[in-house]
This record gives C-alpha cells, sequence and structure tokens, in this order.
C-alpha cells in the first residue's frame, strides 16, 4: 500500500528516473532476491543516466547544430586529405579543456561543415555548451542587437559558450564594424574558449578578407596560433555520395539567441 504514495512523492521531487525504476521493480518478482542496498543502488543509476541524458538533451539543443553528425559515421573512403588520427585525437575533447580552436577549410561539399557538427556533438556528449551559427548570419544579428540594446547580453552568451563554431567564415569581405565585433568575440574567448570556424578559402587568404591590416594581425592572432588545422580537399562529396551520413544533407540554421 506504500508503494504508491512513494512513486508520487518521487514524481514530485523529480525524481522520475527513480520512479520509474521503482515501477519496473514492483513487476518483477525476482527482484526481492536482491538486497535493499542492490536495489536503490539499481534506482539512482536510473537517476543519473535519466538526468544526464536530459542535460545532453538540452545541450544538443540550445547547440542548434545544423547536422546530426557523430564521429563514428565520418567517411575516411573519400580522398579529401582528412587526418583519421587528427579526428581520434580531437575526439578525446582535449582541445576543449585546453582552449583550443579548430579551422576546418576546403572547397564546398567535401564536409567541413558535418565534420565540425560532429566534433560538437561530441563536445556536447562530453558535457560542454556549444553553439552553431554561421558568421554572416552572426554578424547581422549583432548590428541589430545593437539597435535593440541586446549587444552586451549577446556578446556575454557567446563568451561564456564552452564551443563557438563560426561556419561561413569568409564568404565576404568585413566591414570596419564586422572587424570590430569579431575583434570582441575573439578577444572574449582567446585562450579561456573553443572556436571552430569553417571555411572555403585557405587560412593565408583570411588577412586579405578581413581587409584592416592592424585588425587582422589581432583577429588572426587570437584565432590561428592555437589551433588546429584540417585543410580538406577533391570534390564535393555531393556528387558521389549524396545519401551518406557524410554528405552534408542540410537542414535550416537557426537564428542567434541571447
Amino acid at each position: 500500500m506504500l508503494t504508491h504514495p512513494t512513486l508520487n512523492k518521487l514524481q514530485a521531487l523529480k525524481f522520475t528516473g527513480m520512479a520509474v525504476a521503482l515501477a519496473e521493480q514492483m513487476q518483477m518478482p525476482a527482484i526481492e532476491e536482491l538486497a535493499f542496498e542492490e536495489r536503490l543502488g539499481l534506482l539512482v543509476d536510473r537517476e543519473l543516466t535519466e538526468r544526464e541524458n536530459r542535460r545532453l538533451t538540452s545541450r544538443l539543443r540550445r547547440a542548434k547544430l545544423k547536422h546530426n553528425a557523430a564521429l563514428e559515421d565520418i567517411d575516411y573512403r573519400h580522398p579529401r586529405g582528412l587526418d583519421k588520427s587528427l579526428i581520434h585525437s580531437l575526439a578525446t575533447c582535449r582541445w576543449v579543456t585546453e582552449h583550443l580552436n579548430i579551422l576546418i577549410t576546403g572547397p564546398t561539399g567535401v564536409g567541413k561543415t558535418w565534420i565540425a557538427c560532429a566534433l560538437a556533438q561530441k563536445a556536447c556528449r562530453e558535457g560542454h555548451t556549444v553553439q552553431y551559427l554561421r558568421l554572416p548570419r552572426l554578424l547581422q544579428e549583432l548590428a541589430i542587437a545593437k539597435g535593440d540594446g541586446r549587444y552586451p547580453k549577446l556578446l556575454a552568451t557567446l563568451a561564456k559558450t564552452e564551443v563557438l563554431i563560426l561556419d561561413d567564415w569568409g564568404l565576404a569581405k568585413l566591414t570596419a564594424e564586422h572587424r570590430r565585433d569579431l575583434l570582441e568575440i575573439l578577444e572574449d574567448r582567446h585562450g579561456v574558449r573553443s572556436t571552430l570556424a569553417t571555411s572555403q578559402l585557405p587560412i593565408e587568404k583570411w588577412h586579405d578578407m578581413i581587409g584592416d591590416p592592424t585588425l587582422a594581425d589581432a583577429i588572426l592572432d587570437r584565432l590561428i596560433h592555437n589551433a588546429y588545422r584540417l585543410a580538406l580537399r577533391g570534390e564535393s562529396m555531393r556528387k558521389h555520395t549524396p545519401h551518406h551520413p557524410d554528405g552534408n544533407t542540410q537542414s535550416p540554421s537557426s537564428p542567434v539567441t541571447a
């Protein structure tokens, strides 16, 4: 008779994992053979698993990754210069804990964004906060935020995110305002957070793309000197493997939120 009130109390305390596990134990006659400590341990284990799953789901939702990608699904057969040993090293997420950056370059369709999302998903699974943004959209949102008073809050949100993906770096030359905004973002993150940038431009052309030599030096100093580099090459994978998990199947990206 005391079982149902206990379930209700567990639900009220938001111990949903323990409540589900206890309900399952009630349907298992053999569970009586276990000691109290063993049964309690099973309940606690289920609660911990449920909470971690909820936290992971929340991190992935906030990350707004463009692709539901996983490192285990990377196609190494396609000749694009992908270093398998480097990917395995990055999968440990030490680059996040050591506050290092990753720069992925290469022509369109070789999987830059997909690999970035796969690395970011692994970071989410390791407990790190992530946010995916297209750089052109971010720069537009920053300009809007200056007008409606959200600019400081947006910068603070970007600064505290452990892994920030800046996709489509270098699609167009930056304006003076863009350069200042980008320097603000990277200055806040330098040495304390990790930034992952993808670009069709080779890194040696980024200085000219930024425009102003002085600000270009400052921006790149904070981005490339403590970064792993993945320089991809080859034809678009969409031509050969359009339905492969690593074939850049796209979904709409979301706007920036402060």
